[in-house]
């Protein structure tokens, strides 16, 4: 068996054998037979073959560079073999198996890749993110702060601040800052407030409150550090307060927490009673005037009877229109102790401090008769009319009360008089006209007529 690196050729009459990792290059389209001119090939002719993606190009003569030398016994033939090199080596470095053909791939894979990474660089940005006062420089492929702050994990609230805005795309070299917001029960000369502040310090927490702190009074101090929990403070601003006492006015300013340290602060001392014209204990409001009041005070104590109340029962056994009182009331009694004040030399309405009782009441019951009238002055006889003239003019016929309205045993008005038939003034009448006409009185009205003596008829 021959060796798998030589090629048998059939030309020339004989077996003639090629190595072919030693065999001359012979440029596209130059074919001869071997063993012709001095070479393993005869005279080159054309190769008339060429591949679809060719396009037939006109045949060019051979031009010598200016001034190269002729080589000698070069003619017409010589010109045209070096036209159909020329020709050989252009279509060198066209055919598909060439060196060049199979690199081009190659350079397009890593054109690609360069491409890409190209990309890849031009996506990823580097930004600075300040989160509560820290920074950093990061390297991202977050489009906008959202997704920014997604990556990093980095949570944002109600009452925090991002700056860019959530949404807001980004670009290489640009700074986010986050600041978490912070409560603070804040006591602003006596008015509560809960608020949010993205401050870290005391001071810039009162300067984005607009709060002014000059000669203020604060419970903490103004570089004490807000922690994410927050903190409570109490600021008392420096207010104007003028207070009114003895007959001149003193204005001062301060931060005080009540009128009465603003009293002690215009060097003026309460004694005893005396008060401001406001609470003490409140707030001293910017502007405000306090007049100090100087209060004298003694007791007084009075006693008050006590009205006492009637009760009425009806009985049966009186005529209709008689009351007889079947036991008196009597009035009670209370002791009451009042406070008396002069206030800045004018005296006050008394004011009531306590009460104590000293007797009660007694109720007073009286009978009211139901017993239908007597039809004749005969039913009246039997009554006490003696008793009832003792209890009204004490028995005297001719008795007049002080204003001379009533007169006579039973104390008849005029007009009463008459319409019971008399003439004249009833104390001018005899003494038994007076007791018919009381009877005749009697038996139209009951003892209606003598309210407080007419129960004597019927004892």
């Amino acid at each position: 068996m021959r060796n798998s690196q030589q090629y048998y050729e059939p030309y020339g009459g004989g077996d003639t054998y090629v190595d072919l990792h030693n065999a001359e290059t012979v440029a596209h389209g130059v074919y001869g037979p071997p063993g012709t001119g001095g070479a393993p090939y005869g005279p080159p002719y054309d190769d008339t073959y060429r591949p679809a993606y060719e396009a037939p190009r006109p045949t060019e003569p051979f031009l010598p560079q200016q001034g190269a030398p002729v080589p000698a016994g070069a003619g017409a033939g010589a010109g045209v073999g070096r036209r159909a090199a020329h020709r050989r080596r252009a279509r060198v470095t066209q055919r598909p198996d060439s060196p060049v053909r199979r690199l081009l791939p190659q350079a397009l894979v890593v054109a690609f890749l360069a491409g890409g990474t190209t990309a890849f660089v031009a996506e990823d940005k580097a930004v600075e993110l300040t989160v509560d006062g820290r920074s950093r420089t990061l390297h991202t492929f977050a489009d906008d702060v959202t997704e920014l702050l997604a990556d990093e994990g980095v949570p944002v609230g109600a009452h925090d601040v991002v700056a860019p805005a959530p949404g807001t795309d980004l670009a290489s070299g640009d700074e986010i800052e986050v600041r978490y917001g912070r409560p603070v029960r804040l006591t602003l000369d006596g008015r509560r407030h809960q608020l949010w502040t993205t401050a870290r310090t005391v001071e810039a927490a009162l300067e984005q409150f607009g709060v002014r702190a000059d000669g203020a009074y604060l419970s903490l101090a103004r570089t004490r550090r807000i922690g994410r929990e927050g903190l409570a403070l109490d600021v008392r601003t420096e207010r104007s307060v003028t207070v009114l006492a003895d007959g001149r006015a003193r204005t001062i300013r301060t931060n005080v927490a009540t009128v009465r340290e603003a009293v002690e602060a215009a060097g003026i001392t309460l004694r005893g009673e005396d008060t401001t014209s406001v609470a003490p204990g409140s707030f001293p409001r910017d502007g405000q005037t306090v007049t100090v009041l100087r209060i004298t005070g003694s007791k007084e104590v009075s006693e008050e009877p006590i009205p006492f109340e009637v009760r009425r029962t009806d009985d049966p056994t009186l005529f209709r229109g008689t009351e007889l009182v079947e036991r008196a009331g009597q009035p009670g009694l209370r002791r009451i102790t009042y406070s008396l004040r002069t206030v800045n030399g004018v005296r006050q309405k008394p004011r009531r401090l306590s009460t104590e009782l000293v007797r009660e009441a007694r109720t007073q019951v009286v009978k009211v008769g139901t017993k239908p009238l007597p039809t004749s002055m005969g039913a009246a006889d039997g009554l006490n009319w003696r008793g009832l003239a003792a209890c009204e003019s004490g028995g005297r016929p001719d008795a007049v009360d002080p204003s001379g309205t009533y007169g006579g045993l039973y104390q008849f008005d005029n007009r009463t008089w008459h319409s019971l038939g008399g003439k004249g003034r009833p104390q001018d009448a005899p003494a038994s006209e007076q007791t018919y006409r009381a009877k005749k009185l009697y038996v139209r009205r009951g003892t209606t007529p003598w309210p407080h003596c007419g129960a004597r008829l019927h004892s």
